[in-house]
């Protein structure tokens, strides 16, 4: 979903010079496969005659899982207003579109498929919302999802648009930081406005991760400030107000009091994480296998839940649990390797080379109607105008 940008040269603005941040592919990484310990160990009981397959730290330690979102959101920011500096509101649309719709495409067909085919787990509802959700616009018509791990790609896109605005005008510091001011107050607000339309684009739960990640990277591209690090605070302790309902919502009747401090302390060491990479302290990590790690989150994320909820289902009794688990991760990478390499290049190259196009198609049609539109009447001063009436007076005499 996010890729990492090259390093920046310097600026007239403090810009400081980084290497290529490899790091945050190796973290993408990570936040997936928390992702899918959630999904698989904690969501998922259906481990044949002992639903405690794993043994208790594991099983323990996969209900936290679910906070892999709430990195990926983090991320998010940084990545999004990192990759945005300097593009046109066209190209930022065209990058977006291409990197998001081709492997997603085909996670909601394979997912489709697998769920007609197998549906012990889950049906596929019907092929109209299976065609809806190729527009990954179904949460806003009301269409369930064909897979639900897809509920945090309509709020990426939201976020995506409110970020066009800044984009339109021309990414820059002071934008940034007035765009992170005005989407903290709009949270803020949501709750008390009665207002559904605030509340849909404010996305109060979330926006702070998002915030805080655009902080991070002003502090990366320029320098730290107390302006800077202030809306990185505020971000982190609204983020906190938020993890209780978070909790509750993602483990039920299994939340308790006892949960709720490693959780918060989770969400600190993801910011604290954050902090040390806008620092530059991970500036010399330049492995390059973790680029290619993380060139697999996006289509393991939207691959693996169904997918492998119903491999579980199907294997479960054949297989046992420590090695059923693994194996299924396994695949689920390896395919998620298949897809990006047969999919998202090659796809994604040729969507992006025909949205540029379009888009200068755009701009030149644009260009010629100002051309062929007429010049404005100039007002004829009185000199210009008596000089042009001498003629007719002459004729008169």
């Amino acid at each position: 979903m996010l890729y990492a940008a090259p390093p920046h040269p310097p600026g007239p603005q403090g810009e400081v010079r980084r290497p290529r941040l490899r790091v945050l592919d190796g973290l993408r990484l990570l936040a997936a496969l928390m992702v899918l310990a959630y999904h698989y160990i904690t969501l998922r009981d259906g481990w044949g005659d002992d639903p405690q397959a794993f043994s208790p730290l594991v099983h323990h330690v996969s209900e936290y899982g679910w906070l892999g979102v709430e990195v990926f959101f983090l991320i998010s920011g940084f990545v999004i207003c990192m990759s945005a500096w300097g593009r046109s509101l066209g190209d930022f649309v065209t990058s977006r579109v291409s990197r998001l719709y081709p492997a997603y495409w085909v996670a909601v067909l394979l997912t489709a498929a697998v769920l007609t085919v197998w549906p012990n787990v889950r049906s596929a509802d019907n092929w109209e919302t299976v065609l809806t959700n190729l527009t990954m616009l179904q949460q806003g018509l009301g269409v369930p999802d064909v897979d639900d791990a897809y509920w945090t790609l309509f709020i990426e896109l939201k976020f995506y648009l409110l970020f066009a605005v800044v984009v339109f005008r021309g990414v820059t510091y002071r934008r940034c930081v007035l765009f992170c001011g005005l989407w903290t107050v709009a949270g803020v607000v949501a709750l008390k406005s009665n207002s559904d339309l605030l509340s849909v684009w404010a996305i109060a739960p979330y926006s702070p991760y998002f915030i805080a990640g655009i902080a991070f990277y002003l502090m990366y591209r320029f320098r730290p400030t107390v302006l800077l690090w202030a809306i990185v605070a505020v971000s982190f302790l609204l983020a906190q107000h938020y993890l209780r309902g978070r909790l509750v919502m993602n483990l039920g009747a299994k939340a308790d009091v006892a949960q709720g401090w490693p959780v918060r302390l989770a969400v600190l060491a993801a910011f604290a994480l954050m902090a040390a990479i806008a620092l530059g302290w991970f500036d010399k990590l330049q492995w390059r296998w973790l680029s290619t790690a993380g060139s697999l989150t996006y289509p393991l994320y939207l691959l693996h839940m169904y997918v492998g909820f119903t491999l579980i289902d199907l294997l479960r009794d054949r297989v046992p649990a420590p090695v059923l688990l693994p194996g299924i991760v396994l695949l689920m990478l390896a395919l998620s390797w298949l897809v990006h390499r047969f999919v998202e290049r090659p796809l994604g190259r040729k969507l992006r080379t025909s949205m540029q196009k379009s888009v200068e198609e755009m701009r030149f049609h644009s260009r010629a109607k100002a051309v062929r539109a007429p010049a404005p009447p100039v007002e004829k001063s009185r000199e210009i105008v008596r000089e042009e009436r001498k003629p007719d007076a002459e004729l008169l005499r």
